[in-house]
């Protein structure tokens, strides 16, 4: 819609808005199953990407690369307005210290163990959310389908790192926490400036390890745009997916087809790396699916 300058005369719309609009009758055509879907794809093939960085710069440079183009394309995107109340503030650097441990701990673990394993001991922490706090009997047998399920991952083979899998755990620690912060900054904060602010924070925790780590590696040319890359596949595009996703199917709906995720890593990691496991490993990793599907399907409509 157009809109007046200060002295009347019309100037049409915001490019932004133009930019959104657009956007938004182009995802319109995609049913949303299909837009979750591909944002789980772009997750981990992302993360299959960022791999393939870590001879040159490292877990930690490959993180403050995702973080700093990540913060760089949001800030751009929605500007936000730094001017907010302190308890505003206050979640939106939780939520940004939290991402960015998050983010340090998952690529540590997948510079150990093969990323189908990672992210089903990450998906750990959204399924302890999802159950917390609950009294029905059910939820206690997909919790031990769950536990089954990461004793398989343990005995599938007997050359898992063990640190990997404890940063995983981190990282699946930090993910739980990232959902319930996130859940506030929700209430705290307007469309994308919450999400915008929080990745700068993150990027200030993690850029500073990236430097330290890597240094000049950081300035070569290739390893920019793959980081960008990185950025846009594991940042960018599955947030402004979700969030489109999230406006036309219920949230319940949404974190059943989330709980696909393991499955999805251990198939790229498959496809893409290279990365073969046990078959008693991807048995592990269909419990974890099934127990989060199960107990995100169980969960009241209304939390």
């Amino acid at each position: 819609m157009a809109t007046r300058n200060v002295d009347g005369t019309e100037r049409g719309p915001h490019p932004r808005s133009s930019l959104t609009a657009s956007a938004g009758r182009a995802f319109g055509a995609i049913p949303p199953t299909a837009l979750v879907l591909l944002g789980i794809v772009s997750v981990q093939v992302g993360s299959a990407l960022a791999k393939h960085l870590f001879d040159a710069v490292g877990s930690f440079g490959t993180v403050a690369l995702r973080l700093f183009f990540a913060a760089a394309v949001l800030l751009l995107w929605w500007r936000p307005s730094p001017r907010m109340g302190r308890r505003t503030w206050t979640v939106v650097l939780g939520y940004g210290v939290v991402l960015g441990l998050m983010n340090l701990c998952f690529y540590l673990s997948l510079a150990r163990i093969p990323l189908g394993i990672a992210v089903t001991v990450e998906f750990l922490g959204p399924l302890a959310v999802a159950m917390a706090g609950s009294r029905r009997w059910l939820d206690a047998l997909w919790a031990l389908l769950a536990a089954g399920g990461v004793v398989l991952l343990m005995e599938g083979r007997g050359d898992l790192d063990a640190a990997g899998l404890l940063f995983a755990l981190a990282a699946g620690t930090c993910w739980g926490l990232y959902i319930l912060i996130g859940a506030a900054l929700g209430r705290h904060t307007t469309e994308g400036n919450g999400l915008a602010l929080g990745m700068a924070v993150a990027a200030l925790v993690t850029v500073p390890f990236g430097v330290a780590d890597s240094g000049a590696a950081l300035t070569q040319p290739w390893v920019l745009v793959a980081g960008l890359g990185v950025a846009l596949l594991s940042s960018v595009i599955p947030y402004t997916l979700d969030l489109e996703a999230l406006r036309r199917i219920p949230p319940r709906v949404f974190g059943i087809l989330m709980s696909l995720e393991p499955a999805m890593a251990a198939l790229i990691g498959l496809i893409v790396l290279q990365e073969s496991l046990h078959w008693t490993q991807w048995i592990a990793v269909l419990c974890v699916v099934a127990a989060s599907a199960g107990a995100t399907r169980g969960t009241r409509p209304d939390a």
